[in-house]
């Protein structure tokens, strides 16, 4: 973090410990380990054997300092693979103040290291009995950049309104996440040994759901930026990155069904990089649906589609192998998928998840910008998951 989120962590943290405050804070966690496989890719692991790297450990806690004031925190150990950095991180920990209630409108002022509340499922993807599958749709929850997208270190808002015409919801952020050396591996490559940072991740989103409807919609709209300061032993250069995504989003309730889905919209653009000249300026699309239906009070079900390619302008990747001599197969351009999986709990506290991806494509295996062409050498391949977890 840098020195200011800091000041506020450690502020944060003195709050949170106070021993005059301990009757105020409540804490949760969750313990979960299972058995991963994805066979043909670089997903998992460079083997495509059965791994247990699946693990997640968490404690999360709320601490009320005043009515209007709460502390939320969570502390987070995950094994992933190569999917995302493995080891213990901060996911969130940020001040809650509670500024505005009224009978029509409810507003919330957030510091610190805040949460990721735009997305459908960007608020509850970090515990995985909140989680609608063990692998999120990669089209829009990319594993490569989950530490990222879970939080930045900054300040939000959300205000609440509710009128004739529904609920509305509006959530706006702006902050910096650090990106560790690992995390920068994932998304630009082995080969580099320079260093990324994120320079700023700016993101606001509306929500609304129709007064007695089952139906949601939301919009978000979302503007970063990284910069690379590459070193002097390597074949790269100084280079900056920017994303700018805009995403639409439904989910439709029922007693026993929910379908939800996201598409979005992603400009990509490189200055530097691979030469001082190189530019890129491409859009890429995805999104997916998901249907979920709740068979009893223990067991639930669900099917999926996801799609995404890095260039709407070159859907099959062939211009993308083109450009690189060959060297890059034209199935690097894109990924599209099917799942199926359910979820049984033995008990509250206890939950199994399985679940099977077939997949055709390696737009979405890590890295980005360069490739593992010798991994992922399979246009088709598929993932397996089993998964028990432990709430308390």
């Amino acid at each position: 973090m840098n020195n200011t989120a800091n000041a506020v962590a450690a502020a944060l943290l003195a709050l949170w410990f106070s021993p005059a405050s301990a009757a105020d804070i409540d804490w949760n966690g969750f313990i979960a380990q299972g058995l991963i496989k994805a066979p043909g890719s670089g997903f998992v692991n460079n083997s495509g054997d059965t791994s247990a790297e699946l693990t997640e450990l968490g404690l999360n806690s709320r601490l009320r300092v005043a009515p209007a004031w709460h502390i939320s925190g969570q502390v987070v150990y995950l094994d992933g693979g190569n999917r995302y950095p493995s080891g213990l991180r901060l996911d969130y920990l940020f001040l809650d103040w509670y500024f505005h209630n009224s009978a029509d409108l409810q507003a919330n002022l957030y510091l610190g290291r805040i949460k990721n509340q735009h997305w459908l499922y960007s608020s509850t993807r970090d515990v995985p009995f909140t989680r609608p599958s063990i692998v999120l749709p990669q089209s829009v929850y990319f594993d490569a950049f989950r530490d990222i997208a879970v939080g930045s270190d900054g300040v939000a808002l959300q205000a609440r309104h509710y009128n004739s015409l529904g609920d509305f919801t509006f959530n706006w952020s702006i902050g910096t996440t650090p990106v560790s050396t690992q995390q920068s591996e994932l998304l630009l490559g082995n080969a580099i040994s320079g260093k990324l940072k994120m320079d700023f991740d700016h993101q606001a989103s509306l929500y609304w759901q129709p007064d007695l409807s089952r139906f949601s919609f939301g919009m978000v709209l979302l503007d970063s930026k990284f910069s690379y300061r590459a070193s002097e032993t390597e074949p790269f250069f100084a280079s900056d990155f920017s994303v700018s995504r805009v995403m639409l989003n439904m989910r439709y309730q029922l007693e026993k069904w929910e379908f939800s889905s996201e598409i979005q919209q992603e400009r990509l653009q490189v200055d530097g990089f691979f030469s001082p000249v190189f530019r890129q300026d491409q859009l890429g699309q995805g999104g997916y649906i998901m249907a979920q239906y709740r068979q009893s009070p223990q067991l639930r079900w669900f099917a999926m589609l996801d799609y995404s390619v890095a260039n709407k302008d070159d859907r099959r990747g062939q211009q993308l192998s083109e450009n690189s001599g060959g060297t890059v197969p034209a199935y690097f351009g894109y990924q599209q998928s099917v799942a199926g999986g359910l979820s049984y709990d033995i008990s509250r506290s206890l939950r199994l998840s399985a679940e099977i991806h077939w997949v055709e494509g390696a737009g979405r295996l890590s890295p980005v910008i360069l490739p593992d062409v010798v991994t992922n050498r399979h246009k088709y391949w598929q993932l397996y998951a089993l998964q028990l977890t432990y709430r308390f």
